[in-house]
């Protein structure tokens, strides 16, 4: 995943991707939603 700094603040950006690379390393968080 990408994303272009000059629409996305930095740190939103890693933040979304820090959470989608914890769901992608444990699927069961994203399925009991914790």
């Amino acid at each position: 995943l990408s994303y272009d700094h000059r629409l996305i603040d930095g740190r939103e950006s890693v933040g979304f991707l820090v959470t989608i690379k914890e769901l992608l390393e444990d699927p069961t968080r994203l399925l009991l939603d914790v």
